[in-house]
């Protein structure tokens, strides 16, 4: 990336405003950083932000690619890490439509907060992401898939993708959406605390799944022991038929966010291959 594209890319990020620390050290990229991150144009590309009605009311932004002369072969919802819909978010969108897909990322926080604002992780965690129950997130992406059907588009076609935050995401929403054909998790978290923001985890609805799930994993991932992935694969074995129908994949050199190229955790190997798969997954069932 050379420094007109990265200023582009900072302008993109900090959309005109102050920037808080946390937010600028995880998602703005310096240094050696910057040659590895992969910069989607929206040529041939109709992309923007739109406003997503919800339940109560609520007004919901969420920024959208599809191709522009040509209608799309399947809706696929794209569901954000802890740090919201930023820069590489938006990307992956347009990688998507790049593909003949509408690709919808949400911004599933905005009621508790702008991350953009907090200044250390641990606020981030504290004030927006711990504040965000399962049932809101379900409920949203419900609502973004009828914004879809609203506008025109076939959600018999409804695939979801989710990184980190949204790749736990991916695995509760495929077993609650029943449109649901196709879904790829990257490194989401199988199990944690339970409460009453979030009551059920992946392993706890396993067996139940209404579409068949990809999970891409990193076999160094420090925050997801491989023991959590074996559990999860014995428990897809014995389960509905999407579940058995669903594959996880395990990198033994990669960590956690080996996907995102925006950070140091980048692994370009393991990354080109679970996109290709991502991309094949979608492919034979939408």
């Amino acid at each position: 990336m050379n420094e007109s594209a990265r200023r582009d890319f900072v302008r993109s990020v900090i959309g005109g405003g102050v920037i808080a620390s946390a937010y600028a050290a995880a998602v703005m990229p310096t240094g050696d950083l910057l040659a590895q991150i992969q910069r989607t144009d929206s040529e041939g590309l109709k992309v923007g932000s739109v406003m997503i009605p919800t339940s109560g009311g609520f007004q919901m932004p969420a920024y959208h690619a599809m191709p522009a002369d040509a209608k799309p072969k399947a809706v696929l919802l794209v569901v954000h890490e802890v740090w919201g819909v930023h820069e590489y978010i938006r990307d992956v969108c347009r990688r998507f439509a790049k593909q003949g897909y509408l690709a919808i990322a949400p911004e599933l926080f905005v009621r508790q907060g702008d991350v953009k604002l907090l200044k250390s992780p641990a606020e981030i965690f504290e004030k927006v992401v711990n504040k965000v129950s399962d049932e809101q997130v379900l409920a949203d992406l419900d609502a973004a898939t009828l914004w879809a059907q609203s506008q025109g588009f076939d959600t018999s076609k409804l695939g979801i993708n989710g990184f980190c935050w949204g790749g736990r995401i991916v695995w509760l929403y495929s077993a609650h959406q029943r449109k649901l054909k196709a879904a790829v998790a990257w490194y989401g978290r199988l199990t944690t605390g339970t409460n009453a923001i979030t009551p059920r985890h992946p392993l706890d609805v396993a067996d139940k799944l209404q579409a068949p799930v990809l999970g891409l994993y990193g076999g160094r991932d420090d925050g997801i022991p491989l023991t959590q992935v074996d559990e999860m694969k014995t428990r897809l074995s014995f389960g509905a038929q999407a579940s058995q129908q669903s594959e996880i994949v395990v990198y033994p050199e990669a960590s956690h966010a080996f996907h995102a190229d925006y950070r140091p955790t980048f692994r370009a190997d393991a990354a080109t291959d679970a996109w290709s798969r991502c991309l094949s997954w979608f492919g034979k069932r939408l």
